[in-house]
Protein backbone atom coordinates (compact mmCIF):
# COMPACT_ATOMS: atom_id res chain seq x y z
CA UNK A 1 0.00 0.00 0.00
CA UNK A 2 1.34 3.50 -0.82
CA UNK A 3 1.58 5.66 1.87
CA UNK A 4 -1.39 8.03 2.83
CA UNK A 5 -1.08 11.95 3.24
CA UNK A 6 -3.19 12.47 6.03
CA UNK A 7 -5.04 15.69 6.70
CA UNK A 8 -7.81 16.71 9.10
CA UNK A 9 -9.84 16.10 6.36
CA UNK A 10 -9.32 12.40 7.05
CA UNK A 11 -7.12 11.46 9.73
CA UNK A 12 -9.80 10.34 11.85
CA UNK A 13 -11.53 8.21 9.42
CA UNK A 14 -8.33 6.44 8.93
CA UNK A 15 -7.55 5.93 12.08
CA UNK A 16 -10.84 4.62 13.09
CA UNK A 17 -11.04 2.04 10.24
CA UNK A 18 -7.80 0.59 10.26
CA UNK A 19 -6.37 -1.21 12.92
CA UNK A 20 -2.80 -0.62 12.73
CA UNK A 21 -1.62 2.99 11.40
CA UNK A 22 1.45 4.20 11.71
CA UNK A 23 1.83 8.09 11.34
CA UNK A 24 5.08 9.99 10.41
CA UNK A 25 5.19 14.05 11.34
CA UNK A 26 6.85 15.84 9.34
CA UNK A 27 7.28 19.20 7.28
CA UNK A 28 9.25 19.80 3.76
CA UNK A 29 11.55 22.11 5.34
CA UNK A 30 13.19 19.35 8.06
CA UNK A 31 16.22 17.75 6.41
CA UNK A 32 15.77 15.10 8.58
CA UNK A 33 12.06 14.76 8.13
CA UNK A 34 12.95 14.37 4.41
CA UNK A 35 15.81 12.07 4.82
CA UNK A 36 13.43 9.72 6.39
CA UNK A 37 10.67 9.38 3.69
CA UNK A 38 12.15 6.96 1.72
CA UNK A 39 13.18 4.93 4.78
CA UNK A 40 9.31 5.32 5.67
CA UNK A 41 7.96 4.74 1.98
CA UNK A 42 10.13 1.10 2.12
CA UNK A 43 8.54 0.28 5.39
CA UNK A 44 5.20 1.10 3.75
CA UNK A 45 5.96 -1.13 0.82
CA UNK A 46 7.13 -4.13 2.99
CA UNK A 47 4.31 -3.89 5.33
CA UNK A 48 1.12 -3.96 3.40
CA UNK A 49 -0.91 -4.87 6.27
CA UNK A 50 0.01 -1.62 8.02
CA UNK A 51 -1.69 1.55 7.02
CA UNK A 52 1.36 4.59 6.70
CA UNK A 53 0.33 8.04 6.54
CA UNK A 54 2.56 11.01 6.63
CA UNK A 55 0.87 14.50 8.33
CA UNK A 56 2.65 17.60 6.98
CA UNK A 57 3.15 19.94 10.02
CA UNK A 58 2.83 22.47 8.23
CA UNK A 59 -0.02 22.34 6.43
CA UNK A 60 -2.35 20.92 9.15
CA UNK A 61 -0.53 21.81 12.42
CA UNK A 62 -3.92 21.01 14.24
CA UNK A 63 -3.10 17.11 14.17
CA UNK A 64 0.15 17.80 15.49
CA UNK A 65 -0.89 20.08 18.10
CA UNK A 66 -3.60 17.23 19.49
CA UNK A 67 -1.18 14.61 19.96
CA UNK A 68 1.57 17.13 21.24
CA UNK A 69 4.06 16.72 19.03
CA UNK A 70 6.20 19.28 19.91
CA UNK A 71 9.63 18.36 17.63
CA UNK A 72 9.95 16.39 13.92
CA UNK A 73 10.58 14.21 12.69
CA UNK A 74 8.24 12.06 15.07
CA UNK A 75 6.42 8.95 14.79
CA UNK A 76 3.20 8.08 16.16
CA UNK A 77 2.21 4.06 16.12
CA UNK A 78 -1.75 3.61 17.02
CA UNK A 79 -2.72 -0.30 17.05
CA UNK A 80 -7.10 -0.39 17.29
CA UNK A 81 -7.26 3.83 17.87
CA UNK A 82 -4.71 3.69 20.72
CA UNK A 83 -1.44 5.11 21.00
CA UNK A 84 1.33 2.83 21.80
CA UNK A 85 4.45 4.25 20.92
CA UNK A 86 6.15 7.73 20.02
CA UNK A 87 9.19 8.11 18.61
CA UNK A 88 11.12 11.91 18.23
CA UNK A 89 14.55 12.64 16.46
CA UNK A 90 15.77 10.37 13.34
CA UNK A 91 15.68 7.13 13.27
CA UNK A 92 17.49 4.42 10.32
CA UNK A 93 15.58 1.76 8.70
CA UNK A 94 16.97 -0.99 11.25
CA UNK A 95 15.21 1.21 14.29
CA UNK A 96 11.96 1.33 12.16
CA UNK A 97 11.95 -2.43 11.58
CA UNK A 98 12.50 -3.29 15.53
CA UNK A 99 9.45 -0.49 16.29
CA UNK A 100 7.26 -2.29 13.69
CA UNK A 101 8.11 -5.25 14.81
CA UNK A 102 7.82 -4.45 18.56
CA UNK A 103 4.24 -2.97 17.64
CA UNK A 104 3.25 -6.20 16.08
CA UNK A 105 3.82 -7.92 19.10
CA UNK A 106 2.35 -5.30 21.60
CA UNK A 107 -0.21 -6.93 24.14
CA UNK A 108 -3.49 -4.75 23.18
CA UNK A 109 -5.25 -6.66 26.09
CA UNK A 110 -4.72 -3.95 28.37
CA UNK A 111 -6.19 -1.38 25.85
CA UNK A 112 -9.20 -3.37 24.60
CA UNK A 113 -9.86 -4.19 28.59
CA UNK A 114 -10.05 -0.27 29.44
CA UNK A 115 -12.40 0.22 26.28
CA UNK A 116 -14.39 -2.87 27.74
CA UNK A 117 -14.52 -0.54 30.48
CA UNK A 118 -15.34 3.01 29.29
CA UNK A 119 -18.37 0.85 27.34
CA UNK A 120 -19.79 -0.09 30.35
CA UNK A 121 -19.50 3.27 32.09
CA UNK A 122 -20.90 4.64 29.32
CA UNK A 123 -24.03 2.73 29.36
Amino acid sequence: MAVVALTKANFKEIIEKNNFVIVDFWAPWCDPCVAFTPTFEAAAAANPDIVFGMVNTETDPSIGEYFEVNQIPGILVIREQAGIHAQVGEIGAPAFDEIIKWARDFDMSPVRAYYQEQAKKAN
